[in-house]
């Protein structure tokens, strides 16, 4: 699995996250697994992070993705910091 992560700096104020029809389109990325968005806790910074279930799939999406976050990030008033990718080494959950 592979992983987008955006990192976003707003008003210390931001809170909520992107639309459902925002979220929504993310995971209807070929290969989106899975999206989390974080809102740090009064340090005006929030993350994204998308799920992709192999490397091509991460590499095809990147135009879209860019687009889906410019989007977010004018809607929510955020400003873009960052975008690194990421390969998962290690999935664990506690369900």
């Amino acid at each position: 699995m592979f992983a987008r992560v955006s990192t976003y700096k707003g008003r210390q104020a931001t809170s909520g996250g992107p639309s459902e029809d925002l979220v929504r389109r993310v995971l209807e990325l070929p290969g989106c697994q899975a999206f989390y968005f974080l809102n740090g806790r009064g340090n005006g910074k929030s993350l994204s992070v998308a799920i992709y279930d192999n490397e091509e799939h991460l590499t095809a999406a990147k135009e879209a993705a860019s687009k889906l976050r410019n989007e977010a990030s004018s809607a929510l008033t955020l400003e873009v910091l960052e975008v690194e990718e990421y390969e998962v080494v290690t999935n664990a959950r506690n369900d």
